[in-house]
This record gives C-alpha cells, sequence and structure tokens, in this order.
C-alpha cells in the first residue's frame, strides 16, 4: 500500500523538530515552475529542486529532498517566522516568496497552505 505524500514527510522530519513541537501542514514544492516540464524535461532535471515545507506551532521549516523525489529530506535549508503568511495561492503552479525564497506548489498542496494560512497566529 503506498503511503501518502504528506504522511511521509511527517514521518521523515519528525527527528528533527523540537521536542513539543506540533505539525500544523506538510506541502512540497519545487524551485523551478513545474509548467517548464511541458516544454523541456531538461529543465526540469538539471534546474529543478524539491522542498519540503514543514509548517509547526512554532515555525516554517524548509527542506531539501533532492532533484528527483518529494520524500527523501535530505537538509534542512532554512527557517521562516510561523507569523508569515504563505498565500493566497491560485492556479496549477503558485509561485510564492514570502518562504526566504522563490517556490513554485501545485495545486494539489494549495488547500495545505490555506490550512497553515488559517492557523497562523496573529502578529
Amino acid at each position: 500500500m503506498a503511503i501518502a505524500v504528506r504522511d511521509r514527510l511527517r514521518e521523515k522530519v519528525a527527528p528533527m523538530l523540537a521536542p513539543g513541537e506540533q505539525i500544523q501542514a506538510v506541502f512540497s514544492a519545487q524551485t523551478f515552475n513545474g509548467w517548464w516540464g511541458v516544454l523541456s524535461y531538461w529543465i526540469l532535471i538539471f534546474k529543478s529542486a524539491y522542498r519540503a515545507v514543514i509548517v509547526t506551532d512554532q515555525r516554517i521549516a524548509i527542506f531539501d529532498t533532492g532533484r528527483f523525489t518529494l520524500t527523501n529530506v535530505k537538509s534542512h535549508l532554512r527557517d521562516v517566522p510561523r507569523s508569515t503568511q504563505i498565500g493566497p495561492v491560485s492556479g496549477m503552479w503558485a509561485k510564492t516568496e514570502t518562504l526566504g525564497g522563490r517556490l513554485y506548489v501545485h495545486k494539489r498542496f494549495h488547500k495545505d497552505i490555506e490550512q497553515a494560512d488559517a492557523l497562523r497566529p496573529a502578529g
């Protein structure tokens, strides 16, 4: 039975969280617009990399997952304050630049961004 991307990400990053830190949302993103894959598969292979975005009650953590997989968490890249608003998002590949760099998020993860933004603390 296949394990969902979100469940696998939660499992992989759990050891990297602080004691008591609670995951509120997880989603995957990539560093290059997915529409370029329609024009050239080579652009996606050599230019794009996947990122795991883990939203907790304390922070938003961005992890590198490499070029070919959404769930193989390799390293912690950076943290963004939990008060950061990620969305609004729309379209097939939504662009966000609020996470410390330009990331593109596929439509299937837009509900996770909406959930993260809804749980965002004021301030």
